[in-house]
């Protein structure tokens, strides 16, 4: 577990270099761009390993012919720099996806939740900023509430390294959404850019 915690925090390390060529991002922080990123690793179609070439599954099973091998979905999805390779926020945003609210549903509605939440407690870093609607536009709030985090201020109290740890926000980054070596994507917020103070935790639109 110690050698995963440090090969992660390396990577953290190295990808902060990708800071002085970066962009500003929406809220003045920066976030590293696609531009700034090497173009062979954003080519084409061969980022995707195949069905039955991914070690995930059986190439000799009746679903590695079956299966839609993942270049031929995601290709033309907008592209990031690690992880799977997608911005799936951008792809809900700009219309090249439409989550189902639900496979047993078809008239069920998400509750999407218009809620940002400021995390000041970061050292050196810039602040965090969680937005929920970015989340529940395609998550329930049960996947999180009240098991993992609880509703009320204050009352969930972890750091990075929980996080590292697979623990909290690292038991979807890292895992199923993009990986925790994207420092910036959460801590997005300077302090030096916020017009009044805030409380740890303070929730706000």
């Amino acid at each position: 577990m110690k050698h995963r915690i440090y090969k992660l925090l390396l990577a953290m390390l190295m990808g902060s270099f990708l800071v002085a060529c970066s962009e500003p991002g929406p809220t003045g922080s920066t976030v590293p761009t696609v531009a700034t990123r090497s173009d062979a690793l954003l080519a084409g179609p061969e980022r995707w390993k195949t069905i039955i070439a991914d070690k995930l599954h059986d190439p000799t099973g009746p679903g590695a012919q079956q299966l839609q091998n993942p270049a031929e979905a995601l290709f033309y999805l907008p592209s990031a720099f690690s992880g799977n390779y997608v911005r799936w926020v951008e792809a809900i945003e700009e219309g090249y996806i439409n989550p189902r609210p639900s496979i047993l549903d078809n008239n069920y509605e998400m509750q999407v939740l218009d809620l940002d939440v400021i995390r000041t407690r970061t050292a050196d870093m810039p602040m965090v900023l969680f937005p929920h609607r970015k989340h529940t536009e395609w998550l329930e709030c049960s996947n999180c509430h009240e098991w993992l985090f609880k509703s009320r201020r204050g009352a969930t109290r972890f750091g990075m390294f929980d996080v590292l740890n697979g623990e909290y926000c690292g038991r979807c980054h890292g895992a199923v959404a993009f990986p925790l070596v994207e420092c910036f994507y959460c801590h997005s917020v300077r302090r030096s850019d916020l017009k009044k103070p805030v409380t740890e935790l303070e929730m706000h639109k």
